[in-house]
């Protein structure tokens, strides 16, 4: 669970300080910070993807869990999830410390880097994504703060549970799953992690929501080719 403690220290510290010298970072320095992290998640996304033993499981996986992703509409329930989530803990006048709360704690979540990389460091005690990600949320923190005040801060703990959670049940699963079955995984997964660095520099958006079934289809096709013995 480092790459969630560090995550959510990267939050309070970033909230911390866009309070207190936000306004003083000028927006082009911000882009450019952001454009930086974008590059290095491509790279981190890649060296994980080129670890796989078989492409055509990863493809496999990636078009069948598009598939399963795309029916259930996935990105959009969970852009759904968010707005109706908002909508209902802003009722009632609560103000600027509840919608700065709410606002953030959604966008830190409610993504496929945040899971991916929480799997990542239980199954395999991978922190790069979540350090990845603790450096863009510390960036957009200082930027949210600035203007939507405290609340962005206690927006780590929820980022504490929902991650840590992830994190521990895989860890949790680390025995169940065979070494073959983790690498595609993560094979995927890198993928996926690709594809936020593209959506970031906005290069192509890419619903990397919808491709998240693919993590978890990799496990039966992992299984599938062994037991055909074509592996």
């Amino acid at each position: 669970m480092l790459g969630t403690v560090v995550n959510v220290i990267a939050i309070a510290i970033g909230g911390l300080a866009g309070m207190l010298f936000g306004k003083a970072f000028p927006e082009k320095l911000k882009d450019t910070l952001i454009q930086g992290i974008g590059l290095t998640v491509m790279i981190i996304g890649l060296q994980m993807a080129l670890k796989t033993n078989n492409i055509l499981l990863v493809i496999a996986s990636l078009v069948l869990g598009g598939i399963i992703g795309e029916t259930i509409g996935i990105e959009e329930g969970l852009n759904k999830f968010g707005q109706v989530l908002e909508k209902k803990l802003s009722r009632g006048g609560e103000g600027r410390f509840t919608k700065a709360f709410v606002t953030t704690s959604l966008i830190y979540c409610v993504g496929a880097m945040a899971i991916v990389g929480a799997l990542e460091d239980g199954l395999n005690g991978n922190h790069s994504i979540l350090f990845a990600k603790s450096a863009l949320d510390g960036i957009t923190a200082i930027i949210f703060a600035s203007s939507l005040g405290v609340g962005v801060i206690f927006s780590a703990l929820p980022v504490f549970v929902y991650q840590g959670s992830i994190a521990f049940f895989a860890g949790m699963l680390h025995g169940v799953l065979s070494d073959p079955v983790v690498v595609e995984m993560s094979a995927v997964g890198g993928l996926l992690i690709f594809g936020i660095g593209i959506n970031m520099l906005g290069i192509k958006e890419i619903k990397v929501g919808n491709l998240l079934p693919g993590i978890f289809i990799a496990v039966p096709l992992v299984l599938l080719v062994q037991y055909l013995g074509l592996s």
